[in-house]
Parts: C-alpha cells; sequence; structure tokens
C-alpha cells in the first residue's frame, strides 16, 4: 500500500511539474501588446537624451528611440510610458521587469554585458568623456588639475574614468559625489567643484541648458575612451532584442536611403529592393520579428528618420547644436551603420 501511495505521489509530482514546464512565461512583446503600452527607463535628467520640455512632454533621441519601439511594437509612437532611472537605479529597474528597457544614454562595456544579465542593443549615439572647467581657470589640460575637486555622478562611467585620467598623470583630486543629475550641474555651475565630467555631450547639455552663461565654461581638448551609448533589454527574450535592435536600425537605414517622415509615403512607391523591404511593401521582414510589415513604416513616419531624430534633439535644431561628427553615416566617414534589410 505504501508502495501505491508513494507511486501515486510521485506521479503527482510528474504531474505538476509538466504542468510548471507547460506555464510559459509571456515574451515582452506579449506584455507589452497586453498592457498597450512600452516602459521605458530614462535618465530625464539629460536635455538632448531625455527630459521634460515646457509641456511636461519627454523629449530627447532616447525618448524618441523608445517611442521608435512603440511604433514598431504597438502601431502608436505615443504608447509610452517613462520612468525616471538613476546611474544607480536602472539596471535593477530593467533586471526587476519594472521597464520594458532601458533608453538612458547608457555605456556598453564587456562587465556590463557579461555580468548583469542584460543586452546591450544598436546604439544610437558615440562619445567620450570628457572635463569642463571655468574658462577663467586658464587650464588648458587635465594635466593641470592637480588638487583639484572634481563633480561626479556614482556609479557612472565617469566615475570610473576621473579616477583612471588623474592616476595616469599622477595627479590628486576630491571627488564631490552627487547622485541626481540636476544637482550634479548646479553644483558644478555655482563652483562647488572645479572640474566636471562626464561624456562630451553630457557636459555640451549641462552647458547649453544650466550655465548662466554657456560661453564661461570650456570642455578640455583631450576625449577619453569609447562611450557607445544604446537602448538595454533582459537577457533571454530574442524576440524583443531583435525589436529593439532593429527599430534603431529601420531610422538609421532610412537616412542612409533618403526616406524622411515627409516623404515615406511617396517613397512608398519606390522600386528600389532596399526601400520597398524596409517599408514593407516587399518581402515578409515583419514576419520574422513577430510584427506586421509595416512596422519600420512607422517608425519613420511617426518618429522620423536617425537624421531627422539626431538634429531636432541634439543638433542644429537644438539647444546643444551638436556636430554630427563620428554620428555620421558611415558612406559620410561616421559610425552609423545599419546591417541590411534582406
Amino acid at each position: 500500500m505504501r508502495f501505491i501511495a508513494l507511486a501515486a505521489a510521485l506521479a503527482g509530482v510528474t504531474a505538476f511539474g509538466l504542468a510548471a514546464v507547460d506555464a510559459r512565461a509571456d515574451t515582452t512583446l506579449e506584455i507589452v501588446k497586453k498592457r498597450d503600452k512600452v516602459i521605458c527607463g530614462a535618465n530625464g535628467g539629460r536635455p538632448g537624451f531625455s527630459g521634460l520640455d515646457a509641456k511636461g512632454e519627454w523629449q530627447g533621441i532616447d525618448a524618441e528611440t523608445c517611442r521608435a519601439v512603440a511604433a514598431a511594437a504597438l502601431g502608436d509612437s505615443k504608447k509610452t510610458q517613462f520612468v525616471k532611472v538613476t546611474s544607480q537605479t536602472r539596471f535593477t529597474a530593467l533586471q526587476t521587469s519594472e521597464v520594458d528597457m532601458l533608453t538612458a544614454n547608457v555605456t556598453w562595456t564587456l562587465s556590463r554585458d557579461s555580468s548583469l544579465g542584460l543586452d546591450f542593443a544598436a546604439p544610437i549615439f558615440y562619445d567620450g568623456q570628457g572635463l569642463m572647467v571655468r574658462k577663467d581657470l586658464g587650464v588648458k589640460s587635465a594635466k593641470d588639475l592637480d588638487g583639484a575637486t572634481v563633480c561626479v555622478e556614482p556609479g557612472s562611467t565617469s566615475e570610473k574614468f576621473v579616477a583612471d585620467i588623474f592616476r595616469a598623470n599622477g595627479l590628486k583630486y576630491t571627488p564631490v559625489v552627487i547622485e541626481d543629475r540636476k544637482e550634479l550641474n548646479n553644483a558644478f555651475f555655482s563652483g562647488r567643484c572645479d572640474v566636471h565630467v562626464q561624456s562630451t555631450s553630457g557636459l555640451s547639455s549641462g552647458r547649453a541648458t544650466a550655465a548662466s552663461n554657456p560661453d564661461d565654461y570650456v570642455i578640455l581638448p583631450e576625449i577619453y575612451g569609447k562611450d557607445p551609448m544604446g537602448p538595454v533589454v533582459r537577457q533571454g527574450d530574442a524576440q524583443w532584442r531583435d525589436i529593439v535592435n532593429w527599430s534603431v536600425y529601420a531610422m538609421m537605414a532610412a537616412e542612409e536611403f533618403g526616406v524622411t517622415s515627409k516623404n515615406v509615403d511617396e517613397m512608398k512607391k519606390s522600386k528600389d529592393a532596399d526601400i520597398a523591404r524596409l517599408l514593407g511593401t516587399s518581402g515578409q521582414l515583419g514576419k520574422s520579428l513577430g510584427l506586421d510589415n509595416e512596422w519600420a513604416y512607422r517608425i519613420i513616419k511617426q518618429v522620423g528618420n536617425y537624421g531627422e531624430v539626431f538634429e531636432r534633439t541634439l543638433g542644429k535644431g537644438s539647444p546643444l547644436k551638436l556636430e554630427r561628427g563620428i554620428n555620421s553615416q558611415w558612406k559620410n566617414g561616421g559610425l552609423i551603420y545599419a546591417p541590411p534589410f534582406n
């Protein structure tokens, strides 16, 4: 009898185990579709990348990347929600599924890629670390900064680089560690520290928006390291990673092919094979992503191509007025390059 009872118990455990295996967790795309919204973790205090405008709307190239994914996955770029994250909370927010993806100007590094259970998608902006000082200090190089106080954000790429820069030059410094980006800028521009360290785009952003007189500050000529920045997703969901990757690449390819938000409807008539596949009038590329065939068309129509997005968020049409530089198309000597749409 005990044998029969044990066999019955084991059968129950086996049945329960099979039921547990069959209860497959929803993919990110399924969750997003049920919610009818893409939730993105964003910095919120980085003009040009992500921040609120006077109307309370999120603006910046990171915010537009989130909208591009929403246009692809849900058909409407407005179906987004932004959660403000810091350099210390952003990875946890993604790991715990508080957000579907990070669009928080995160630098792609080996240690982050290999140890956090996260995947980095296609970079949307290439940068490097820089140092900014008051012009009246007369500093010409990082080598002139011995004994300086340095404003730095904890847990950031900048925090690591400033330690490396000063150590390499045999210099001493005192860090002024401030987590909130707005407070960090205010501390520097109010004179609490001699040096501000960030990516050069971040420094330009702060100088353009937080300084009472931007011309009083200079970014030193040395650029340190490489800062490829872009969206981040959780590991283990290849479909969602592909959707995020190819949403970015769709904007890049559109610029390369001359497709804009203004001419995209006319370009749907194009006989060019690359453009036809991009806009969904030929082939079935959407199906392989779990999307319909007009996913990229919607991104371009509702958000724009990469060049359009860059110009209004970071370029000449923005307060930052950054040059394209290495963020130019590959055919113009830059690093912006989309894999083939075939």
